[in-house]
């Protein structure tokens, strides 16, 4: 079976790397973008497994698949750079909405949340999903069991799956969590996680949800 290119933007930075190194792993085609192709090509060297390094805007174009890894801050930039590669592609924005100093504060942008922040900024030609907000990078660059599950939203509910299923084949477990608006739950959750790793000293904590839970029928 031929794996889809999964171009990683913002991949040089902790959570894209890890990403990009469990997508790899699990067979996927694997590029990684950056503002400077040659951040890129070094990160990608130090991964291995014949990554491949370029430019965020050259990474898009050759994805099949795009991740968008960067902070808040940088999402308006970023989107506007891969924009014109990604119509009809699945785009999936990790952005959280932490606005420092205070993240253990919930600080939500005026669109209600990033991810539908993203698909305005990234036009209807796209098609956003929005996932892996609340994992610990540190904890997804390891082959240990990560210890929570991924929460997958998005308003194309084909393409929701699809990332369910990326989700999956990397060692983790996604759940499809509805509309591309419900989102915001899980940006605002990631500063609560922040509040109880410092409260409480954990390494990196996550969300899992109980009960027995039944595939969907698709």
């Amino acid at each position: 079976m031929t794996m889809e290119t999964i171009a990683v933007v913002g991949g040089t930075g902790n959570l894209g790397s890890a990403l990009a190194g469990r997508l790899k792993k699990a067979g996927y085609d694997v590029v990684i973008g950056s503002r400077d192709a040659d951040s890129a090509s070094a990160a990608a060297t130090a991964l291995g497994k014949g990554i491949r390094g370029m430019t965020n805007a050259d990474a898009a174009r050759a994805g099949d698949i795009v991740i968008v890894t960067v902070p808040f801050a940088a999402q308006e930039g970023t989107l506007s750079d891969i924009a014109p590669h990604v119509a009809g592609k699945i785009v999936v924005d990790t952005t959280v909405p932490l606005m420092p100093p205070r993240v253990m504060r919930v600080q939500m942008p005026t669109e209600g949340s990033a991810a539908v922040r993203g698909q305005l900024l990234l036009g209807e030609g796209a098609i956003v999903v929005s996932a892996f907000h609340n994992v610990a990078a540190h904890k997804l660059a390891t082959d240990a069991d990560v210890g929570c599950d991924v929460l997958v939203f998005g308003d194309d509910k084909a393409a929701r799956n699809t990332i369910v299923q990326m989700t999956n084949a990397i060692g983790l477990r996604g759940l499809h969590a509805g509309a591309l608006a419900n989102s915001a739950a899980a940006e605002a959750m990631t500063s609560v996680l922040i509040f109880l790793n410092k409260t409480y000293r954990v390494d990196g904590a996550g969300i899992r949800i109980t009960g027995t839970l039944i595939d969907p029928v698709e």
